[in-house]
């Protein structure tokens, strides 16, 4: 036909004729990856290829063979055909193999592991030296439940407040009586002339519990009164004839030696091996219904040790600066009590390290030992003279006036002040003030007081 158009002259070879292509059917790359899935898994059940099978011709890529087709003939699109591929493409069904879906799974778990790993990275708390800082809530302060003790001004649970008060009457005969026990832990210490110049201690105790206390000796009418003034429980080996008297009359509240309570050690010879306990005293006390104690105990303060004023300097300076609050008490780090001989006048050192005072008798440290042999030096926190009238009975027995008033020397923090004792009556509390008539305050801890016959007796520097 082409020749008609050209004419029976024009010489031209004949053009080639080209045969239409048969139509490939068109398949989803879902579908090829499963139909290449299927033949790897068939080969790998068998050895090697079979006589009877034919070989498998190369597998071509789609976009390979649409390029073919492109070079020879453009086929045109049936647009109903496209709409169904791309529907079977979308197709929610899971075509994929086993082995591409287990692929698929862990990329998306290391997808879904990395996002936590990076969400943590950028939340954790702040890290140094290798340790995580992490900022806790301040943990509230404990609330405190001790109380100042009645006796000793000590912080104490506030049911040893209830407890009775023990007066245990403490001999300090020389040699013999020395060292004693459980002085050290009595929370106030009465010192006075019983007899021929020789002294005698009233320890009070209610804070503590000493296990060894001695040796125990016999009563006398101002311990006595200066025993009820805090309501004790009054603990001796018999007494002079007006103290037993006195004992009954006032309504005392009295221990007298009773086996059991009291027992005598063999290291020493009687009289001066009477010993006690706080324990054993605590049994007999409540046998006979002295299970507390009601008294007013003296003024407490805080401790506050005395700081000497600088010296006086001479430079000059361009800038003036506060001058320091002056400590204005008296300094006092040395006391003496001569209270009747050599081998019963007292002695007190000031120790700035602990704000408390040695103390020495007889030109010797006064040492207590307790009942393992260990043995340490009285320290106390306070010491007082009180000046008071002095006599002495018919029976050779001290007498003291403990009742009124008089002065009194109050030496703490290294410090001493003036002013006045009192106590109303035999049961009323013995109370201090200071020059003004105020209550004068007193350090917590082990009070010492002495009685002296007079102010020329009391020498401290």
């Amino acid at each position: 036909m082409i020749d008609d158009f050209r004419g029976p002259d024009v010489s031209r070879p004949k053009p080639r004729r080209i045969e239409p292509l048969e139509k490939t059917p068109q398949r989803s790359i879902q579908e090829l990856a499963a139909e290449h899935d299927a033949r790897a898994g068939q080969s790998q059940t068998t050895e090697g290829p079979s006589e009877d099978t034919p070989e498998e011709p190369a597998f071509v890529p789609p976009n390979e063979i649409v390029e073919d087709a492109n070079e020879v003939k453009v086929t045109p699109v049936n647009t109903t055909s496209a709409v169904k591929s791309a529907s079977r493409f979308f197709s929610p069904r899971w075509t994929l193999s086993r082995k591409w879906t287990i692929a698929v799974a862990v990329a998306g778990l290391l997808l879904v592991g990395g996002g936590s790993t990076a969400a943590y990275l950028l939340t954790r708390p702040s890290v140094k030296g290798g340790v995580s800082v992490t900022k806790r809530p301040a943990k509230p302060e404990p609330k405190i439940t001790t109380v100042a003790s009645t006796l000793s001004g000590l912080q104490v649970d506030p049911s040893v407040n209830q407890r009775p008060v023990f007066g245990v009457m403490v001999e300090n005969h020389d040699p013999d009586a020395r060292p004693q026990s459980g002085i050290d832990q009595a929370g106030v210490v009465f010192e006075a002339i019983a007899e021929g110049g020789i002294t005698r201690f009233l320890t009070l105790y209610q804070d503590t519990q000493p296990d060894y206390i001695g040796p125990v000796r016999s009563a006398r009418p101002y311990y006595l009164q200066w025993c009820m003034g805090f309501d004790c429980a009054y603990a001796h080996a018999g007494g002079s004839p007006e103290a037993l008297a006195d004992i009954r009359s006032w309504g005392t509240k009295d221990l007298n030696d009773t086996p059991g309570t009291f027992w005598r050690i063999p290291s020493r010879y009687a009289p001066h091996n009477l010993y006690t306990s706080i324990p054993k005293l605590t049994e007999l006390a409540a046998s006979k219904g002295y299970n507390t104690a009601s008294f007013t105990g003296f003024a407490r303060k805080k401790e506050q040790a005395y700081k000497a004023p600088a010296a006086a300097t001479t430079t000059q300076t361009t800038t003036k600066k506060a001058a320091a609050p002056t400590d204005a008490r008296t300094a006092a780090s040395s006391i003496d009590f001569n209270i009747s001989s050599g081998a019963y006048n007292a002695h007190f050192d000031y120790d700035a390290a602990s704000n408390a005072y040695k103390r020495s008798q007889g030109g010797e440290a006064h040492m207590v030992v307790d009942g393992a042999g260990n043995q340490a030096q009285i320290t106390s926190k306070v010491v007082i003279a009180i000046i008071t009238s002095f006599g002495t009975a018919s029976d050779k027995h001290s007498q003291y006036g403990v009742t009124g008033s008089g002065q009194a020397f109050v030496f703490q923090d290294g410090t001493v002040t003036t002013g006045t004792w009192s106590k109303d009556d035999t049961k009323t509390p013995l109370l201090f003030k200071d020059a003004s008539g105020k209550p004068l305050p007193l350090n917590p801890g082990q009070t010492w007081i002495t009685a002296l016959s007079g102010t020329d007796r009391l020498v401290y520097q």
